[in-house]
């Protein structure tokens, strides 16, 4: 009877550690890699996330112009994520200095951005890239100079058809490209302090969808540049763009193309297809910036790209 019981209890252990081992594994699994992933979204970039002024501006500080609109906000609604299951990072002006340290705006401090992560994360999209590459002050600055050119060609012919391209490439150097090298170091940094910090996230780099149509016609009034520095900035956001895809392939992440199914809806395009205003916006948004269809359309091809169905537990 002893060796009866002795066996007995073995058996009996056994059986204990091989339940503890299968209730472990499934719980990896639950976290780990299927379809059906428990853990919070967590959205960090800049303006082209946000949305600023698309209604209805919510969230704090004020200062992001952060729309309850934006992408961000209607894929976790349409994964039917509960509040506590979504965090909302982005804010204009963003840089990637901004995803490890506070950003002052002119209405409240933006924490870090990667302060909303943690181990629990399962879903990052990532944002940004434009406003360190000065973007959005190389196109300020190529509008400013093609209302001049637009100007001087009534009276006179000119030889420069690219004079924001001219003031850009010295000798042959881009001074972009230094800048475009930077972002690549940054962003390869910026995703593994990610994966460091959320080590069971998804995470998807956002594109930056068209501004320009295809071609060099310009769009007139809506974005008075001059013919040659349409290619030229065009070709800079091809460039972001490409940056953005090998830093995600490099990092295991997934790169989310939203410029090939913007490309008929730019600035350019009509009032009613457009997913970009123009440098005067007939919809609540920002100038050259996605408006409420735009971000509708972001949203759809996130969600094309994510292979993901989350729970609503906390």
């Amino acid at each position: 009877m002893t060796h009866l019981r002795v066996v007995l209890t073995g058996i009996l252990l056994s059986v204990v550690a091989l339940t503890a081992a299968v209730a472990e594994t499934r719980q990896d699994s639950d976290t780990a890699g299927d379809s059906n992933l428990q853990g919070p979204y967590v959205a960090l970039g800049d303006s082209y996330t946000s949305g600023p002024r698309i209604p209805a501006q919510s969230g704090r500080p004020a200062g992001c112009d952060r729309s309850d609109h934006n992408y961000p906000a209607l894929v976790a609604a349409q994964l039917k994520l509960t509040p506590g299951m979504f965090r909302d990072m982005s804010c204009s002006g963003a840089t990637t200095a901004d995803f490890t340290s506070p950003q002052s705006t002119d209405d409240g401090r933006n924490p870090a951005q990667l302060s909303a992560l943690s181990r629990r994360t399962r879903l990052v999209t990532v944002g940004i890239g434009g406003n360190d590459i000065g973007f959005s002050s190389m196109l300020t600055r190529c509008l400013t100079m093609g209302t001049a050119y637009k100007i001087i060609t009534r009276s006179k012919d000119v030889s420069v058809d690219a004079p924001c391209r001219e003031r850009y490439v010295k000798d042959g150097t881009d001074s972009t490209r230094q800048r475009m090298t930077a972002l690549g170091t940054e962003l390869s940094d910026l995703l593994k302090e990610i994966r460091q910090r959320s080590p069971k996230a998804h995470i998807y780099i956002i594109g930056y969808p068209a501004i320009l149509p295809p071609g060099d016609t310009g769009c007139g009034r809506a974005l008075p540049l001059a013919p040659g520095d349409i290619a030229y900035l065009r070709e800079r956001e091809h460039q972001l763009n490409k940056v953005l895809r090998l830093q995600a392939h490099t990092a295991g992440a997934t790169y989310v193309d939203t410029y090939t199914e913007s490309r008929e809806h730019s600035a350019c395009s009509a009032e009613d297809t457009r997913w970009i205003e123009p440098l005067i916006p007939r919809s609540p948004a920002a100038p050259v910036h996605p408006n409420a269809r735009g971000q509708r359309a972001i949203t759809q091809i996130v969600l094309n790209r994510i292979e993901w169905t989350p729970t609503t537990r906390s």
